[in-house]
């Protein structure tokens, strides 16, 4: 595992980031950079104000292209999951639900980090879970990572930092072409075409297909049930498509420009039910000029759409009775689900001189509108019950930053200011219980204002070694998923709750960071505290008069007291830890890393039934990770991982645990010419059985982590 590490200057930031460099590097296999002189290159883009990496007061990883090639992983998200402060388990992306695929960083909860791909978000705008299918690994050239508190970068989903995912840009026009194939038939292939059609204009055009028979993840092992795996449930069969032209132009002499457009379908099956499918249609554009004023200063002028279709269907199975000694399955539920989100952003930036170094001021705004119709259906087919909802969010942003470098001592500061207004309508809210008539909810409008600083100092105490620290405060608002998504039916049901509100973070975190000629050392220790927080809340047995109200009004006034659940804020909760990297290059054929994150993440407060003080479910509070790379051969590289989960627990009552596992991986690549590579990697190379960390009510939602899977692949560049 190949990081380049180094921390930031927490700056500010607009809805999406600068024009990218046209200028690519063909991918090589080959030692170690010079991370002393490569540290010196590099400017981190998700900064929004171009700041170098060893000027960041905030935890921050650099993946780089060297890394992404010497992954075991086949999927971005199994290759974060390797990167302290992330907390993602051994099932990839494909193998959950669109709903589930999310990412927690620092203990915080899921939907809480912006995903960026190429400055564009690709946290799904009705769920806030991460569209991974969106950017195969052949389409990746490197991944920033900024820990922390980010949103006087970028308001809602800053609470646990910023992922900025960066692709390829257009080479000489050149062609590449990439597959692979592995365990459970999985199979890869993308292509690309650039295209110099000019000094002022660059293409670059890029589709890829991603199919796989899955594997059965509902594990039966002990601590869980037996008979978890229910009659009709087997493989999570996947495949996903992606079409994407991105351009890069030249307008005038000051002024530069992108565009890019996509099309991406993605379908797998829900819980493993082979008749219920999910299927998510995307079309999405984005653009955005960078003029320079003069030498000094520039303006940044973006825009993004997104349109979406999301239809889903929930299987299950029926219980055996006497009458009925058989389980059948049948699709209990079918979900249609539009959605839309549009966004823009304003940034001017000027270099000064004097107590202040650089200052930037921005104005962004995006409204996110959408509408779920949910159809409960019977074992026989028909309409149980019928939950709709419609509204809109919208987010207006004012942004501010100054930067300032001591003269007479080695002390660097930057303090940022964000001013975020968000409104939550929902102009049609209904259910339709057994007796199919309407009961409609008189929802008002809910919107806060939230004011977003941060101050980040940094202190160099030599060349190489430099102390750090960071305070800032975040906020997260709640998904539309959170207010308009009520579903279930019979005794059972999930209320979504209009009248939330946007939780509340306040946070700092010290670190240190020494790095030398050949590798980096980096320690960092974090404290953030979130109130309001938003919690899916089962309803007790003696709570029946808030039963009766909201079962009421799906016509089934008595009916769901014990099975039944719905949204609040009304918790607090406090996420602690520390973070360790480190990579060193032994010499011009040996490297190794090392990283590791304590993670201590607890209730503080909650009127619900939950308990206060205890490691909340899906949590590890340990998670340890290794790695070792050999190149026999300037042409070949050898790398050997492991990585180590701590016990955790599945829920917030810490009765249903989750016991330690270790995992090793194993990849090899050969340049077979300078535009020839090919490679073979393992995941679970010892195919270890064991269950994954995740949450969970009971012991029939324990998961299977990724068993063994070997595969090959190839890329040519012509």
């Amino acid at each position: 595992m190949l990081f380049k590490q180094k921390k930031i200057s927490v700056c500010l930031g607009i809805l999406f980031g600068p024009t990218l460099s046209v200028v690519g590097a063909q991918a090589q296999i080959a030692p170690p950079p010079d991370y002393d002189q490569k540290l010196k290159n590099v400017t981190v883009s998700a900064t929004r104000s171009g700041t170098p990496l060893d000027e960041i007061p905030l935890n921050t990883t650099i993946l780089t292209k060297e890394m992404l090639e010497i992954s075991p992983d086949q999927t971005i998200d199994q290759v974060l999951k390797n990167v302290p402060g992330i907390i993602l388990n051994d099932t990839p992306y494909y193998q959950k639900d669109p709903t589930g695929q999310s990412i927690n960083v620092r203990g915080l909860g899921n939907a809480r980090t912006l995903v960026l791909i190429d400055g564009v978000p690709a946290n799904d705008a009705f769920y806030g879970t991460v569209q991974w299918n969106l950017v195969p690994m052949s389409s990746i050239d490197s991944v920033e990572f900024i820990r922390g508190g980010v949103s006087s970068l970028w308001g809602n989903y800053g609470m646990g930092g910023v992922i900025n995912i960066k692709t390829k840009t257009p080479v000489n026009s050149q062609q590449e072409v990439s597959a692979s194939y592995g365990a459970f038939g999985a199979g890869n292939v993308a292509a690309s075409k650039d295209l110099i059609a000019s000094e002022n204009l660059q293409l670059r055009f890029s589709a890829d297909y991603f199919n796989t028979d899955g594997y059965q993840n509902i594990a039966t092992i002990s601590p869980a049930a037996s008979n978890s795996i229910k009659n009709g449930q087997g493989d999570a069969a996947s495949h996903n498509s992606n079409v994407r032209l991105q351009g890069y132009f030249k307008a005038t002499e000051d002024t530069n420009g992108f565009f890019r457009v996509g099309y991406h379908t993605m379908s797998n099956l829900s819980s493993g039910y082979a008749f219920a499918t999910n299927i998510t249609q995307e079309t999405d554009l984005a653009g955005g000029t960078t003029t320079r004023l003069d030498d000094k200063s520039k303006v940044d002028v973006n825009f993004f759409y997104g349109n979406t279709g999301f239809n889903k269907q929930n299987g299950s199975t029926t219980s055996a009775t006497g009458s009925n000694p058989k389980n059948y399955p049948y699709i209990n539920a079918n979900y249609k689900d539009p959605y839309s989100t549009v966004g823009a952003s304003a940034q001017y930036t000027r270099e000064v001189t004097g107590l202040i170094d650089q200052y930037v001021v921005g104005v962004d705004a995006r409204n996110i509108a959408g509408s779920i119709q949910t159809n409960n259906l019977s074992t026989a087919g028909s309409v149980t019950a019928v939950n709709y909802g419609k509204g809109q969010q919208t987010f207006y942003g004012l942004l501010g930053q100054v930067k300032s470098k001591a003269e007479s001592f080695p002390l660097e500061a930057t303090l940022a200011a964000r001013l975020d207004q968000w409104s939550s309508q929902t102009p049609t809210s209904y259910n339709a219980g057994l007796s199919g008539i309407p009961s409609y909810q008189n929802v008002p409008n809910q919107s806060k204002t939230q004011v977003s600083p941060t101050l980040g100092l940094l202190y160099k105490l030599s060349k190489d070694w430099d102390l750090r620290s960071a305070a800032y405060q975040a906020f997260h608002a709640p998904g539309m998923n959170n207010t308009l998504r009520s579903y279930g039916s019979g005794t059972g049901y999930s209320f979504a709750n209009p009248n939330l509100t946007p939780e509340t973070m306040t946070g700092y975190e010290v670190g240190t960071d020494y790095r030398w000629r050949s590798g980096f050392a980096q320690l960092t220790a974090f404290n953030n505290y979130i109130q309001n927080a938003i919690v899916s809340y089962k309803i007790q047995p003696s709570q029946q008069a808030l039963a009766n109200s909201l079962c009421a009004t799906v016509g089934n006034p008595l009916g769901c007291s014990t099975n039944s659940s719905y949204y609040t804020n009304n918790q607090s909760l406090l996420s602690q830890g520390i973070e360790l990297q480190f990579h060193h290059d032994i010499n011009s054929q040996w490297a190794t890393d090392a990283n590791y994150a304590f993670t201590s993440t607890k209730l503080t407060w909650t009127a619900t039934t939950d308990p206060v003080g205890k490691q909340v479910g899906g949590v590890p509070q340990n998670i340890l990770g290794g790695g070792l790379t050999y190149f026999p051969i300037p042409q070949a590289s050898l790398t050997a991982t492991v990585r180590y989960i701590g016990s955790s627990w599945m829920d917030n009552s810490n009765t249903l645990p989750v016991a330690a596992y270790a995992v090793v991986g194993l990849r090899a690549n050969y340049e077979l010419t300078k535009n020839a590579t090919v490679y073979a990697s393992a995941v679970n190379l010892f195919n270890r059985q064991y269950i994954t960390f995740g949450t969970g009510s009971s012991n029939t939602g324990y998961v299977v982590g990724m068993p063994q899977a070997i595969s090959v692949g190839a890329r040519i560049i012509f």
